[in-house]
């Protein structure tokens, strides 16, 4: 039904600016007021276009104009080509310390959902935890709960607390729906832009359009690089939570994090367009964020044997050398 409604809107705005501009004398006049109908409702549009859904832990609201069956779907099917030239790790004491920590989050997490309102998406989660044998120091959630951990990441974490600091943050990308969010945004982005240039095409003229479309992927761009930093903290924020909720002291990751900067060489404070166009917070900002959740976490943890023993005797071993940061989480 909004789709219809939005191809309605578009071929008014079409027979409007070809009836318009066939009156030359105000050709330009015309053009300028076109020009701004068009943005606006074409922007109200596209935003009306989905449903409004809430985040969990933070409430922040966001709009998804993709269903859960189609990112599971696309998820899978990438994930599935993944795992076919992955290799797994043959260290069984440190692919078991993966299984365990991830299920336990994803125990955790779906005892929260369960009892805050989202049953329905926990029927979309179907977990599996794997350690793949790769020196880059990542780890990967994707849609529907099917998590990477790669070797290269656990001489960094060392214990068992901050690897599920990383994976919460991971699992927090998985239920805030965050990869839907930015489908969502980029297929109204393209369809937008597709719009504006093919109007100012059949307006102006072709050269025009061409380079109205140009500006617009330039702007989007930009707004994808800020959009991407709020879902990075937002992960941030929300993978605290779970750590806590699962019985890991959160105050582990403050150190963490700090050695994740410096095992990346990046732990300065970044500054003007680099900042900007950076897809993370700063390390410095990261941090400072995260002591401020803390409070907040701490009411969710409960300690148990197991967790508080981990995070001081249990150690992961691997060699630095040979280790390359691709991403940092």
């Amino acid at each position: 039904m909004e789709i219809k409604k939005f191809l309605g809107s578009l071929n008014i705005i079409q027979y409007l600016c070809n009836t318009l501009t066939k009156h030359k004398k105000h050709h330009i006049i015309v053009m300028k007021k076109v020009k701004l109908i068009l943005m606006l409702v074409a922007a109200m549009t596209l935003n009306s276009c989905g449903t409004t859904q809430t985040v969990p832990i933070t409430g922040r609201k966001h709009s998804i104009a993709v269903s859960d069956e189609q990112v599971l779907a696309l998820s899978q099917q990438e994930y599935n080509k993944y795992m076919q030239s992955a290799k797994l790790s043959t260290n069984q004491a440190q692919t078991a310390m993966v299984k365990r920590v991830g299920q336990r989050l994803a125990n955790a997490v779906e005892t929260y959902l369960n009892s805050h309102g989202y049953a329905n998406d926990v029927k979309n989660f179907h977990w599996e935890f794997n350690l793949v044998q790769d020196n880059q120091v990542n780890a990967f959630c994707m849609p529907g709960g099917k998590i990477v951990v790669y070797t290269g990441l656990l001489p960094v974490t060392q214990n068992e607390t901050a690897l599920a600091i990383v994976l919460g943050h991971e699992i927090a990308h998985a239920v805030a729906k965050h990869s839907a969010e930015q489908m969502s945004k980029q297929y109204r982005q393209q369809v937008g832009t597709s719009i504006v240039g093919s109007v100012l095409n059949s307006t102006v003229g072709s050269g025009v359009g061409d380079v109205a479309t140009n500006i617009a992927n330039v702007g989007f761009t930009f707004a994808n690089a800020k959009y991407s930093r709020a879902n990075e903290s937002e992960a941030d924020h929300m993978g605290l939570i779970f750590a806590a909720m699962a019985g890991y002291d959160p105050r582990e990751a403050v150190t963490f994090w700090t050695r994740m900067a410096n095992a990346s060489g990046s732990n300065s404070q970044t500054s003007g367009l680099q900042s900007w166009l950076n897809d993370h917070p700063s390390d410095q900002q990261r941090v400072k964020n995260i002591e401020g959740w803390m409070p907040e976490a701490l009411k969710y943890y409960h300690p148990s044997s197991s967790s508080s023993s981990s995070a001081s005797s249990r150690k992961t071993t691997g060699k630095k050398r040979g280790t390359t940061t691709k991403r940092k989480r």
